[in-house]
């Protein structure tokens, strides 16, 4: 067999290079976004099928923060701005988001805790932010979120001095799922006629 040799070995070394970090490139977001939300790094915050059976004596405050790309035409804001919670115990809270358009309009929305080394302590039982939403002209929601800060927090080196938690939301426009998209778009050819 014949060995490559010069300008051919370093082709096929640069195309194997190319390949490698396209690769690495192509699964470095699936594997962050499940690096965070396994950490909790970078306030991703984490999700339970449930609540925890121990619930401390010690209060915890989470507030509550809302925005709205500059793009989403939305009113979002929270029901509640902060709420005081033992550590372990499961909570509801509601944010309300105001279509004041007159055309639907999908949402989605990121969200992250701060500060960052209560991320992985703080988890998310069902949430509003897991589906995206649809809103008709002029609808008004209140959307649920079920949580609790898991009593391992105490235990934490950084987290255990945390005594305020900041659950922000924000919301961005997408498009509209098929069965809503048909909707609007009679809808538009009936207001044309």
């Amino acid at each position: 067999m014949k060995r490559m040799q010069g300008p051919q070995r370093t082709v096929v070394q640069l195309v194997g290079v190319v390949l490698v970090m396209g690769a690495l490139s192509w699964a470095s977001v699936p594997f962050y976004n499940w690096f965070c939300r396994v950490t909790g790094f970078g306030g991703t915050p984490g999700v339970a099928a449930e609540g925890v059976d121990h619930i401390l004596d010690r209060e915890i405050t989470v507030r509550f923060d809302a925005s709205t790309d500059r793009d989403m035409p939305w009113e979002f804001k929270p029901v509640e701005t902060k709420m005081k919670l033992r550590i372990g115990e499961t909570a509801l809270a509601f944010f309300e988001a105001y279509n004041p358009t007159d055309r639907t309009i999908a949402g989605t929305a990121s969200y992250n805790v701060t500060p960052y080394s209560a991320g992985g302590f703080f988890n998310k039982i069902q949430c509003f932010c897991f589906n995206e939403q649809v809103l008709l002209p002029g609808e008004r929601v209140q959307m649920p979120v079920t949580f609790f800060v898991d009593p391992e927090i105490v235990d934490d080196r950084d987290a255990k001095y945390v005594h305020t938690i900041t659950l922000s939301y924000t919301f961005y426009e997408i498009d509209l799922p098929e069965g809503y998209a048909a909707l609007q778009a009679e809808s538009n050819d009936t207001n044309l006629n």
